[in-house]
């Protein structure tokens, strides 16, 4: 999970530094149709005639489908948002997780889990800060994407039961390409600058390379408990974000990121405090 949060560091960055060069959607095709190539190199249907084979086609299409939305609102939050306000914004995704989990995984929390939930939520509203002209409304499109990216998580656990690491992230990536490549013609921008290019291949990569470690990691724990790593991120969030950007977080993103990972890893401890772990 580590490794995965990791990747996914480098890729919001890449994908931050294309959105100036190119159309956003220009810039989702080429993380999916970049990482369905470098899959397809070594997994494909044609060495592994097994791979397309899945019990539960809906579930994978649905998921696919989740992850193209959670990538599509990210990366055009990205265009006006810095890395680390989008990703303490993304971090409201476990306490979307911790809402879902009741009625769809059958994993339902107490009073303390539920207070934590609503703390980090004004850890979030710190963050954003409605009405008070302090974040761009693109806010909102990150907000969507952690949404999305919680039901993509929940699924990617119910899948990690049936279907191989291999499978599932085919479909991730090919739903992903079909889907943006119709949009292609109308964005288009021709990449001339062999750093846009190394770029758009590198984020291929680490999304690739990312989602792969994130499906095996699920398939080995509950997604409650992998959860909270994503606040990792926000170290490479504000490393590359002042690196790459020359972007200082501000005391409210700071302040909101502390309130909610204070909360995220509290409901790690209770889950494995309920569950008697070590």
């Amino acid at each position: 999970m580590c490794g995965a949060i990791a990747c996914f560091s480098c890729n919001d960055t890449a994908a931050k530094f294309l959105n100036h060069y190119m159309d956003s959607l220009e810039v989702v095709w080429a993380r999916f149709t970049g990482a369905f190539l470098l899959a397809f190199v070594v997994s494909n249907p044609l060495t592994r005639p097994g791979l397309l084979m899945t019990s539960r086609p809906l579930l994978q299409i649905g998921r696919s489908v989740l992850l193209l939305g959670s990538t599509v609102t990210n990366v055009f939050a990205l265009r006006y948002l810095q890395l680390d306000q989008a990703q303490a914004i993304m971090f409201s995704t476990p306490f979307f997780l911790a809402l879902l989990a009741g009625p769809l995984l059958g994993e339902w929390f107490g009073w303390r889990r539920w207070t934590a939930i609503w703390i980090g939520f004004l850890g979030v509203l710190a963050v954003t800060r409605p009405g008070a002209g302090g974040i761009h409304p693109a806010a909102l499109l990150s907000l969507a994407g952690a949404l999305c990216y919680a039901l993509y998580s929940i699924i990617t656990r119910l899948l990690a039961r049936t279907d191989s690491t291999e499978t599932t992230l085919f479909y991730s990536n090919l739903v992903g390409a079909v889907a943006t490549v119709s949009a292609l013609p109308f964005v288009w921008t021709t990449p001339r600058d062999g750093i846009v290019i190394a770029a758009m291949i590198a984020m291929g990569a680490f999304a690739s390379l990312g989602h792969y470690l994130l499906i095996a990691a699920h398939r080995l724990t509950p997604v409650s408990v992998l959860a909270p790593f994503i606040y990792a991120q926000l170290i490479g969030a504000i490393a590359f974000g002042y690196l790459v950007f020359g972007d200082v977080p501000n005391r409210w993103t700071l302040s909101g990121a502390a309130i909610v990972t204070g909360c995220g890893l509290y409901l790690l401890y209770r889950e494995r405090k309920v569950k008697g772990l070590d």
